[in-house]
Formats: C-alpha cells, structure tokens, sequence
C-alpha cells in the first residue's frame, strides 16, 4: 500500500511543539503500526506522545490543517488490526494521559484519562469498596475500551462499556473538544452522542476521558470449575442456567484443547475436557445458593469436577489461567499466529451454532482451541496458522467466513466484542444491510469529512 510521507512542515511543528515526545524513529512507529491481530504491521509516519486533551487538540488541528491522517493509541492489544495505518500519517498514543481525575463514591462513578487501563483504576478503587467490572482480558486502556465496546468475562452480570460509560471528553476531525453525557443516570437531552461514539474504533472522533459507573465490591465471591464429557452438555448447562435467571457473573467456556494450553502455560491440573468457568458475586447465602443451583444443572448433564474456590488466591489464579488462554493457545503451534474470531447469537442459537462451528473445523483439518464469555452468547475460536502456510491461511479465512455467516444467520453478530477494525468490514452489509451502512456513512462524512480519523476502518470501501 501507498503509504505518504509526513509532510515536512507539520513534522518540523509537531517537533517544535512537542520536542521528544514527537518520533519518526522507525522502530517507535512500527511498534505503533501493529496489534495483537493476525494482520501485518503497517506503521504511520510519526507518532505524538500526548498528556492532555489540550495536546490531542492541538495535534488534530496541525493534523486536520494538513490534511494527514491520525490513529488514536492506548495500549495496542486490540485484535482486529485497529492500529494499522493504512494511509500513513500521525498515531497519537494516550498512554501517557493516565491520570484518575475523580473517585465519587457516593454517586458510584469516576472519571479518568483514557490511557488509564482497568487494572490501575481498580488499585485506584481499592480503598473505596467499589470497583470497575468491565474484563476484556488484556489490560486494556479505558480509552480503547469504549472505542471498541469491549466486554469481557463479566458482561453476563454487569453489561459491556456501552451500559458503563456515562459520559466522554473528545476531540473531533477538526480539533473541537466536545463532552457528552452527564453524571446523571438519566437524561433525555437530545441526541445520545456518547453511545455514538463508544463502539466508533476512532473513526469519529478521539476519546481522551471517560467517566465510568462503578459497583460495590461484593460481600462474597466464589468461583466453580465444572468440566464435561462433550461441549454440547456444557452448552445445555449454560442455556438453562441463564433461563433459569441465575444471577451469575460469570460464565466462561474452554474446549479441552483450550484447557490443554492453559494447563501448560498457567501450570494448572484441570481435566482435559469441555469446562466451563463460573463465578458467583452476593452475599455468602446468595452466593452458595447460586453455585447449588449451577451444580445441580451441571449434575442434571453429567458435569464432573464440580471444583470451588472461594479463597481470592485461588480465584485469582484460576481466571488468570483463563485470561493467558490467548497466550497459551499460542503456545500449542509454535511460530504461528491466530486468526481469532468472535461471533456472538442470541443464547437460545449458542447450541445450534458451536455445534455447526465445531463439525464444521472438524472438516476443515485447522487447529482452532474454542473459548467463550458464553454467559452472554459470545464465544471465540483461535484459528492457529502458520503464516507461509498459503493453503492453511485460505482455509482459516473461509472457515472464518462460514462462522460469520452461520452467526448472522442466527441473528447474531460479527463480532461481540473485538470491533470491526479492518478485519470485519465486508461483513457489516450482511448484518446490518446496504441502507444501515449509508447512515453510518453519511455520520462519518458529517463528522469527518475530511476521513481523517482512522481511515479504512470498520466502514467497507
């Protein structure tokens, strides 16, 4: 690709400006130029360090005056090649813009800078009795959060960061600063500009603070692992513990070659074998109640194992085995990288669509460990190719693909919580259709007419 050279004027003000912490060094901008996708690195021509909203700004005018384009960056795990700058320009990394601004404990909120990731405000929170649920995984920045609607393992109880944002500070294609939303709980104050933009990749404007909900930490926890003779039973489980409205708060799912690599990576002795992961929040009688309700089903579909762990060591190394899965599955098939996927159905089709999923890889011959935040119908598969392997790479993007459609099919989604990046564009007619995608057009161009902001992402060409 075609990738401009910064123009020498806007290079010699962004140094003027910002001194060293402008770079055009090649290896400062190739590691802004990649994430954690199945996608090659394509880095931008420069990248800008920023401390404030004021400096975003700043940037985004020189920027806008020269017609370059810029990529916002927090802390590049995303997985669907969000980073790539496909049409060159200025990446500005908010990573350094990683200051808590407020803790309001009696309204059960906090306002931040978006470099600020989820595990510091939670130490933040510590004293407070409150903490911040939202749980992709990755240590992601809260910034890049709510440009990609993440999730995570929690969304089953708490929702994703569309319920948990109540308010934002941006800047738009032109260097405007705009705040949207209010600490209210409720507002019917004209357009709700702040869910327009969470979910938006970057593409609309860059978020620079976000004030999130918190929750009180719960009385009691406790985590069960549970493991199955064959995926279908642990779907079932799942289905009827969400129908039967147990307030669970988490559910995860691992299929046994996922529960291998975590086995090996995270030095842990769980059975081989289609397991889910629950967790219960509540007070100590709701939280035994709610694990006595779960064991019976488990038991009702000859779930084994039936393994608790209430002391919070032990809860902490279990979900972090679950969080390196990632990593670990990576570790099954040296050398490769995964084409990970993410559908999401409504939790009545999960059945129907993990079972067509799995005779379908079957079939295919790829290697393909399955996880997923089932609890809410999202699950993931870790396409696992080597990347000089072409007949393995066209076969993991047809399977991909099938699974989308399958998923679309289902009423489902073609992601449900990594975004749509670069690598899930083609899909959005399919889901949405042709008129959906003008609108989301025509929004852009309203906002960006200039298409500077994260150019080539989540809208088709």
């Amino acid at each position: 690709m075609n990738v401009p050279r910064l123009p020498a004027a806007l290079a010699a003000e962004l140094a003027a400006r910002f001194g060293t912490r402008f770079s055009t060094a090649a290896a400062v901008c190739l590691h802004h130029g990649k994430d954690e996708s199945s996608f090659a690195p394509v880095p931008p021509d420069g990248v800008v360090f920023a401390h404030s909203t004021d400096e975003v700004a700043q940037v985004v005018r020189l920027c806008h005056a020269h017609r370059v384009p810029l990529i916002a960056y927090g802390t590049g795990t995303s997985l669907e090649g969000h980073l790539l700058a496909l049409h060159g320009g200025i990446c500005i990394d908010l990573s350094g813009m990683n200051q808590v601004l407020a803790v309001r404990p009696e309204d059960l909120d906090a306002s931040v800078q978006a470099g600020v990731t989820r595990k510091q405000l939670n130490a933040a929170l510590r004293d407070t009795g409150l903490f911040f649920p939202i749980d992709p995984g990755a240590d992601a920045s809260l910034g890049g959060m709510a440009a990609t609607r993440a999730s995570g393992t929690n969304a089953v109880r708490y929702g994703t960061m569309r319920e948990n944002v109540l308010g934002l500070t941006a800047v738009l294609a032109d260097g405007r600063i705009i705040k949207t939303g209010s600490r209210a709980r409720k507002s019917s104050a004209g357009y709700d500009l702040t869910r327009l933009l969470i979910g938006s990749e970057g593409t609309l404007a860059i978020i620079t603070e976000v004030t999130v909900r918190l929750y009180p930490i719960p009385e009691a926890i406790s985590s069960v692992v549970c493991a199955f003779a064959g995926i279908a039973a642990a779907v079932k489980t799942v289905i009827e513990t969400i129908q039967l409205g147990v307030p669970v708060a988490r559910i995860e799912l691992l299929d046994a070659l996922a529960i291998k690599a975590i086995n090996r990576h995270s030095k842990t002795a769980l059975r081989c074998a289609p397991t889910l992961f629950f967790e219960f929040h509540g007070s100590p009688a709701a939280v035994e109640e709610q694990a006595r309700t779960v064991q019976e089903i488990a038991a009702g579909n000859d779930g084994m194992d039936f393994d608790w762990a209430t002391r919070p060591e032990d809860r902490t190394r279990l979900w972090q085995a679950r969080h390196d899965a990632y990593y670990a599955c990576l570790g099954l098939a040296p050398g490769a990288r995964s084409l990970t996927t993410d559908v999401c159905v409504p939790i009545s089709q999960l059945a129907a669509c993990i079972a067509e999923t799995v005779a379908d890889l079957e079939h295919s011959g790829l290697v393909a460990p399955l996880v997923g935040h089932v609890g809410d119908g999202n699950f993931h598969l870790l396409l696992l190719v080597d990347p000089l392997d072409a007949d393995a790479n066209v076969r993991a993007k047809a399977f991909a693909n099938r699974l989308v459609e399958r998923a679309i099919r289902m009423d489902g989604t073609c992601t449900g919580e990594h975004g749509v990046g670069l690598g899930k564009r083609k899909y959005l007619a399919l889901e949405h259709g042709a008129d959906a995608l003008d609108v989301m057009r025509a929004i852009k161009t309203a906002l960006d007419p200039d298409n500077l902001l994260n150019p080539g992402k989540v809208l088709p060409d």
